[in-house]
């Protein structure tokens, strides 16, 4: 019980670290239309990865826990999609965002190893 709460902990931070991250970078942003609109695409969606969890976390059932879950996994597809929007339309470099890139793949296979051994133990 107490590896799962230290786990959450865990997960609830790296979670909000990520969204800071994301703001971060959105202010790194240069100016420009395109910036701006991929911008607040991937702010919104990568932002809202740490909040999804939190209430995730506090669902009343596994199927409400999953489908939570599967939001979140659909916000951080998002926000891959749109960080490399901006790579690949060349308003920023790879090298400024490929960690950001691999933290988002990261926090990916951890949320579908969570659905999937809930889904195996439900």
């Amino acid at each position: 019980m107490r590896e799962a709460i230290e786990a959450d902990n865990d997960l609830r931070q790296r979670t909000k670290t990520f969204a800071l991250r994301i703001i971060r970078m959105y202010n790194a942003l240069p100016a420009g239309q395109v910036a701006k609109v991929i911008g607040n695409q991937v702010l919104r969606s990568g932002s809202s990865v740490g909040a999804n969890y939190r209430e995730a976390f506090r669902s009343r059932s596994d199927a409400e826990f999953i489908a939570k879950i599967g939001e979140i996994l659909k916000e951080l597809d998002e926000t891959a999609y749109w960080l490399e929007l901006l790579v690949e339309s060349e308003v920023m470099p790879l090298e400024k965002l490929a960690a950001l890139l691999d933290e988002t793949d990261q926090l990916i296979a951890i949320f579908t190893t969570i659905v999937k051994n809930k889904k195996k133990k439900g």
